[in-house]
């Protein structure tokens, strides 16, 4: 009888050499970068059907919500989402879930998977993961190792035992060492040699194997995970890891905690397509330059440029590049990168000098993602701020109210159910309603389709974080997002 995989998919990361698009706010992997869906749901796609059991997911608290809209985006439950109280690298995280698939199904195959990676031939992928179970099972750590196409520097490398075959085959082979980023004479030799595969950073293993490497290997990490793990408390659909015990966990690679000193390691070589977009220049790879090498997004346009990427967010917006050439350009509403495509990797430098800067641009996006749907700033002003305001069908706002501004709502589509103090009253298309300071208020949309108001707001101070929630479906808590 086969055994069910349980994919482990990671998406706490914040995604900054793909900056401005990609934000701490609403980093890379639940972005549309190459398709009509995120990287999120077409990883969760792939690793889904038959011999896969429900996904277990690992991220931050502002995106928990994000998470499970996007899952039922694509008509997928997770069996678990585990919430980290802040972000301690891949061993902690991995090792959380192990602990938690443990407990419930002891020696269970898991494979852990990024979930921001382009793997285009799904078919391929589960066959080299099928292809991985009897290593698993025989009590290995399986590795996946990506064939090279060029001197690759900003990537890890392994180091096979032995060629693979002319067909590149995904057998399941002894690893011999994992090889930090190289130099480009390093990465070349290596690429010459054929011996060396790029460390897609994907691993199969059974649960006891895995914990049992930490026993060995981590000790003081596995106690205290577990305690992070044992004293979780489970919040609506989330299981929410103790922030105590996490907080002193290493800031520690799963490659560096275990994988490289383990001796039982294996590696499934594999020949398909594959790319992490850890930069412009692999999403301008992957997008498929033209003749002239250039690739165009949204409303950009190209005039007599080569090897470059224009890319437009808005609408209303209009790229237009001449004469450029290795150039990458991405407009946003707030902000624009214009950088060398030799320099992608540096990308992280602007959010950092932004970052310095106390730009709000460095980790926020102009929409501001919540449960309930989103909005946007489209006027600031001293004393005034107006926004628009998405709710999803069937969702709530918080009741809350605010010690420094009055709103004024008005709705452009859709029909919302506004209560003010006592009053619940029905507002649709071209009505409007007045919320006065220190009202208690709450916005609902009880139709079948999307519910979009203008807010204005007036007051002396207009933050986000002048909320206070005295009930929330979504059991947030105060602060600007809880």
């Amino acid at each position: 009888m086969p055994h069910d995989i349980h994919p482990l998919l990671l998406c706490g990361g914040s995604g900054t050499r793909l900056w401005p698009l990609s934000r701490k706010s609403y980093p890379k992997q639940f972005t549309r970068l190459t398709g009509a869906e995120s990287l999120f749901q077409t990883s969760a796609r792939r690793l889904s059907g038959p011999g896969f059991a429900a996904p277990i997911v690992v991220t931050g608290a502002d995106y928990r919500f994000v998470v499970t809209e996007q899952l039922a985006g694509v008509e997928i439950a997770a069996a678990a989402t585990l919430i980290e109280p802040e972000a301690r690298n891949t061993a902690p995280a991995i090792l959380a879930a192990t602990l938690q698939l443990h407990a419930h199904s002891p020696g269970a195959l898991m494979l852990v998977a990024p979930s921001d990676h382009v793997i285009p031939d799904a078919a391929a992928f589960r066959a080299a993961v099928q292809a991985a179970i009897p290593a698993a099972q025989a009590g290995q750590l399986v590795t996946f190792g990506i064939r090279p196409d060029r001197p690759e520097t900003g990537y890890g490398w392994l180091e096979l035992t032995a060629l693979p075959d002319t067909a590149f085959s995904p057998k399941p082979q002894p690893l011999r060492r994992f090889v930090e980023k190289p130099d480009l004479a390093t990465a070349e030799a290596m690429l010459a040699g054929g011996l060396h595969l790029w460390n897609a950073g994907i691993f199969l293993f059974t649960t006891d194997i895995m914990l049992a490497a930490f026993e060995q290997h981590q000790t003081q990490l596995l106690g205290s995970v577990r305690s992070a793990f044992e004293r979780a408390e489970t919040d609506l659909n989330f299981l929410k890891l103790a922030p105590n015990p996490w907080a002193v966990c290493a800031d520690i690679s799963i490659d560096y905690a275990v994988m490289e000193k383990a001796d039982n390691l294996a590696v499934v070589p594999y020949g398909g397509s594959w790319s992490d977009l850890g930069g412009w220049d692999a999403v301008w790879r992957e997008s498929g330059p033209n003749d002239d090498g250039v690739v165009t997004f949204g409303p950009s346009t190209a005039i007599d440029c080569s090897d470059s990427l224009l890319r437009a967010e808005d609408g209303q917006q209009a790229l237009v590049g001449i004469g450029l050439t290795d150039i990458i350009a991405v407009a946003m509403p707030d902000a624009v990168l214009v950088a060398h495509r030799d320099r992608a990797q540096d990308v992280k430098l602007a959010v950092e000098a932004l970052r310095k800067q106390g730009a709000a641009q460095a980790e926020t996006l102009p929409r501001d993602f919540r449960p309930w749907g989103w909005f946007e700033s489209l006027a600031l002003g001293g004393r005034f701020q107006v926004k628009r305001i998405h709710v999803h069908p069937g969702a709530a706002l918080s009741l809350q109210s605010h010690h420094h501004r009055s709103e004024h709502w008005i709705v452009v589509e859709g029909t919302a159910r506004v209560t003010i103090g006592d009053d619940v009253t029905l507002i649709s298309e071209n009505q409007s309603v007045y919320i006065p300071i220190g009202a208690k208020h709450r916005l609902e949309n009880p139709g079948k389709v999307p519910m979009v108001l203008i807010e204005v707001q007036t007051g002396s101070y207009l933050g986000e974080d002048d909320i206070i929630r005295h009930d929330d479906i979504y059991a947030r808590g105060q602060g600007a997002k809880g």
